[in-house]
């Protein structure tokens, strides 16, 4: 028999009763797995010291060939449609943002009642569109579960009028459809009586809350979701809170894994990710793949490295019957083709009505990304990063001995260059209407001439195959000690064993340029550019990097300075940081310290703090600043920007460098909060290695 407390959460865990009759991992069906579940969490094995690279890759194939999934958030925090006490910037976080006392967010549930869901019309949307698997959430920060699990009561089958299993509906559905079924998990729970720490806002008291107990919790909800659904995939967040810390993540990571070799994790199981980044060093902590998230990395990832960017059609995860910001399908079919370049997956995000029906603005953009996939998924499916520097006109995808020109800008004169491209492909078509290509190979690359119309505005796709392995020569590649520096750099430059000719005054490369030969010092600014050359012509494409030479700041002379900093009070809601000297402060004063919530007073979110004053540093030489902040900050130094770290983000730190004479320096750092936890505060690398914070005994003011 099952006892739960006042929550509705078990005391004493149950043997659980079979559920649904899925295949689960190590054979013997649900209840077998899910007895083997205790003994995995006692004696996990060890995977993240013994799995092989090639079993990592072999275990990574079928998520890495298919490139295109759906996200879907979705749970009782829909039911608000993003409005409380009359604002309208809400969503998934909504109980959080809004200050919603638990007991009053639980009556969610209960209105909760989607009866227009149908998971095979769900399915077939998201496979129309192309897209190979799903990733829904199981359980989001709020701690409601849209699966019907034998440890709580919190869940759509039991506290809701609805009373079904979504999960288990999807999971039919996927199947027939041959989708693959993945599933989202919040570590972070709002909502459960064990869970620690509590929002600042929050009245519930925190006596006799026992993390661990919530851990185990945790871990038996994930083990029926294997053990019950066989996931192949499971999507963690939340992690970033200090009560999770990198034990609890890698030994969560080897008992999942123990339930289900085979299974795909990404890393924010554990504490590696680095901001919105999302990446991870797998020899350090654990996670399968890197999760950027509503970013793009500019440049890819390192090769080796598996990463998936997430990312909303408009400006919200959950449902916000306000939000019509949509990106058209336009930008998110070049983003799905941008982010397959540089090697990445695209998770393309849903936040579905509380009736259980996709928004119809989604489905639209679905439909059109669907019709472009038709005729072009072969350039995205099974492919890999770009072959080449970036090119002017769109961006080139890779599949053995294939490679697809994605054609953004229709070329007026019907020519486009592939620098570098060594190879003459034995056959060239446009993928659309199979009418051949024009191509002939330069000294510098490909020429390619193309029909007079493009097939298709948003991106036309030139396939070009060759007998082998085409030959493609990119741009040297630059090392360097540092590209801002207080004395010198060393720079280093890769040749590939070609011959390399390079500028130091930002011109391009020519026959009569130095000849690069070893790593040389720099001693001042200038701009890098180099180039292959081959019988004096330059051959594919040009490396530009910029150096700085940081000016010496001086140290100022302050007088009658007194300990603390001087803060002006802006109240606002912000996505990045406004220009505050456009806006009237609501409050001014002083305050010891940076802090995010200090000056603050009883606000919690929709705010901005610029603090003024003098930093005092002890040495003079090259200092490294790092700023960290939840949501977006800027640093100043002598009035020099040093740092940017505006945007809404977490907890996470951003970098620069300036050079400084020991003494005080005139200081200005801006703040905005949106929503969530709050968090500012500022350490300084100095020139002899040692790590300072910004502590209220290194910073004045003037009164």
């Amino acid at each position: 028999m099952r006892r739960k407390n006042g929550f509705g959460y078990l005391v004493l865990l149950p043997a659980v009763a079979a559920l649904a009759a899925v295949a689960a991992p190590g054979g013997g069906g649900e209840k077998a797995c899910m007895k083997r579940a205790d003994q995995a969490w006692e004696h996990p094995k060890d995977f993240l010291d013994t799995e092989t690279q090639r079993e990592y890759e072999q275990r990574m194939a079928w998520w890495a060939n298919d490139r295109f999934g759906m996200f879907i958030h979705w749970g009782i925090y829909s039911v608000p449609e993003g409005e409380w006490n009359g604002k309208d910037n809400y969503a998934e976080w909504i109980l959080n943002h809004a200050h919603i006392p638990v007991k009053t967010y639980e009556k969610f549930a209960g209105r909760f009642n989607p009866v227009n869901f149908n998971a095979d019309e769900w399915v077939a949307a998201a496979k129309g569109a192309g897209m190979k698997y799903i990733v829904i959430t199981s359980k989001h920060h709020d701690g409601f579960c849209m699966f019907d699990s034998a440890f709580t009561d919190y869940d759509i089958v039991d506290a809701t009028p609805f009373k079904r299993d979504v999960l288990a509906e999807l999971k039919k559905a996927c199947d027939e459809q041959g989708i693959t079924l993945c599933f989202y998990y919040s570590i972070m729970d709002w909502h459960h009586p064990d869970y620690l720490p509590r929002r600042k806002w929050e009245k519930r008291p925190a006596d006799g809350a026992d993390y661990d107990r919530y851990v185990d919790y945790m871990r038996h909800q994930l083990a029926e979701l294997v053990c019950k659904y066989n996931p192949p995939l499971i999507w963690f967040d939340g992690e970033w809170e200090p009560t999770w810390n990198h034990e609890y993540g890698q030994h969560l990571y080897n008992y999942l894994r123990t339930l289900n070799p085979s299974l795909i994790i990404n890393n924010r199981i554990d504490k590696g990710r680095s901001g919105m980044e999302g990446m991870n060093d797998r020899r350090e902590s654990a996670g399968d793949f890197g999760t950027p998230e509503q970013q793009i990395p500019a440049t890819g990832m390192p090769k080796g490295y598996y990463w998936e960017t997430c990312m909303t059609m408009n400006r919200h995860w959950g449902w916000n019957k306000n939000d019509k910001d949509f990106k058209s399908a336009e930008d998110l079919v070049r983003k799905l083709v941008d982010i397959n370049s540089k090697g990445g997956n695209f998770l393309l995000n849903i936040g579905p009505r509380p009736d259980g029906t996709f928004p119809p603005e989604s489905l639209e953009r679905l439909k059109r990304i669907g019709q472009w996939m038709k005729v072009n998924g072969e350039s995205i499916y099974g492919t890999s990063a770009s072959l080449f520097d970036p090119v002017d006109w769109g961006r080139t995808t890779t599949k053995g001995n294939t490679i697809y020109l994605h054609v953004f800008d229709w070329p007026p004169d019907g020519k486009i260059r592939l620098p570098g491209l060594m190879s003459l492909p034995a056959d060239a078509r446009l993928l659309a209407t199979g009418a051949k290509i024009q191509a002939q190979a330069t000294d510098t690359g490909l020429d390619l001439t193309l029909p007079g119309q493009a097939p298709d505005a948003i991106d036309s796709v030139v396939k070009l195959t060759f007998a082998a392995p085409p030959q493609v020569v990119r741009a040297p590649e630059i090392s360097a000690s540092a590209r801002r520096f207080a004395d010198a750099c060393k720079v280093e430059i890769d040749t590939g064993d070609l011959e390399v000719r390079y500028t130091l005054d930002g011109s391009m490369p020519g026959a009569s340029s130095p000849l690069y030969t070893r790593p040389f010092r720099l001693a001042k600014s200038a701009t890098l550019k180099a180039r292959h050359f081959k019988n004096g012509r330059g051959i594919g494409a040009v490396a530009s990097e910029s150096f700085v030479k940081l000016n010496m700041h001086p140290a100022v002379q302050a007088q009658n300075t007194r300990s603390g900093l001087a803060y002006r009070l802006y109240e606002g809601s912000w996505d990045n940081l406004p220009d505050f000297g456009q806006l009237k402060p609501a409050a001014s004063g002083t305050c010891e310290g940076l802090s995010a919530t200090a000056p603050a007073g009883n606000r919690k979110d929709n705010y901005g703090l610029v603090f003024t004053g003098f930093l005092r540093v002890p040495e003079t030489g090259l200092y490294e600043c790092a700023l960290t902040s939840d949501d977006g900050s800027r640093l100043f130094i002598d009035g020099d920007q040093v740092v940017d770290n505006d945007g809404l983000h977490m907890a996470a730190p951003k970098k620069g460098k300036i050079v400084l004479e020991k003494g005080l320096h005139a200081l200005r750092v801006e703040y905005f909060e949106a929503g969530g936890d709050e968090a500012l505060s500022l350490s300084l690398k100095t020139p002899s290695g040692k790590t300072i914070e910004a502590t209220p005994e290194r910073l004045f003011h003037q009164p």
